[in-house]
């Protein structure tokens, strides 16, 4: 479930969908080639919405992330749009082995360091990183029917859920494919009209 959706779990920008906070279970369990699916929450009156999924296609540990060209523009600046301050390449470490977060949507408002958000989120040092992928945020479809046990077991709680039949994958998986565009398609739930 995302709970609260401002394109910074997951980060849907610049071509690649990139979960580098947040959810850090899901950030250490996941393998390469595993989808993640996140639906709505019930706070937005969308639990049985979807706001994403990924095919996960690679893992980088933080400080990887930090320093690969390919997600510099996935640190946040808070001197352009929405889209690029909310940034998740937040997380990578000082010479001494110190977590230094940067100023974000994790930390307090002023750039101060949120040493509960940095706890949570650094306890899996990975960023999973997907370019097959649909975000579509707030206008995300409607769970259809023979596929509502996605969240079925978890809508009123956060967590995730992994353990489906295999068959119950392979349709689902047909169903997301079937979808008519990928990639960001739509606008985080959270963000102001």
């Amino acid at each position: 479930m995302v709970a609260r959706d401002f394109g910074f779990a997951p980060n849907p920008f610049y071509g690649t969908c990139t979960l580098a906070t947040c959810k850090p279970v899901i950030r250490k369990v996941a393998a390469i080639g595993d989808w993640i699916v996140g639906t709505g929450s019930a706070r937005n009156k969308r639990q049985r919405h979807l706001v994403f999924a990924m095919k996960v296609g690679e893992t980088l540990k933080f400080d990887q992330y930090w320093n690969d060209p390919r997600f510099q523009q996935k640190r946040p600046k808070f001197t352009g749009s929405k889209k690029v301050a909310y940034g998740d390449n937040i997380y990578h470490r000082s010479a001494t082995g110190q977590w230094i977060q940067e100023r974000s949507h994790h930390s307090y408002a002023d750039g101060r360091k949120n040493e509960a958000n940095v706890k949570t989120d650094t306890k899996a040092d990975r960023v999973l990183i997907g370019s097959d992928f649909v975000y579509w945020g707030g206008s995300g479809p409607l769970i259809p029917p023979q596929f509502r046990q996605l969240n079925s077991d978890i809508r009123a709680v956060r967590g995730h859920k992994n353990n489906f039949p295999s068959e119950f994958v392979a349709r689902f998986i047909g169903w997301l494919k079937s979808q008519p565009e990928w990639g960001c398609v739509g606008r985080p739930f959270d963000w102001p009209v």
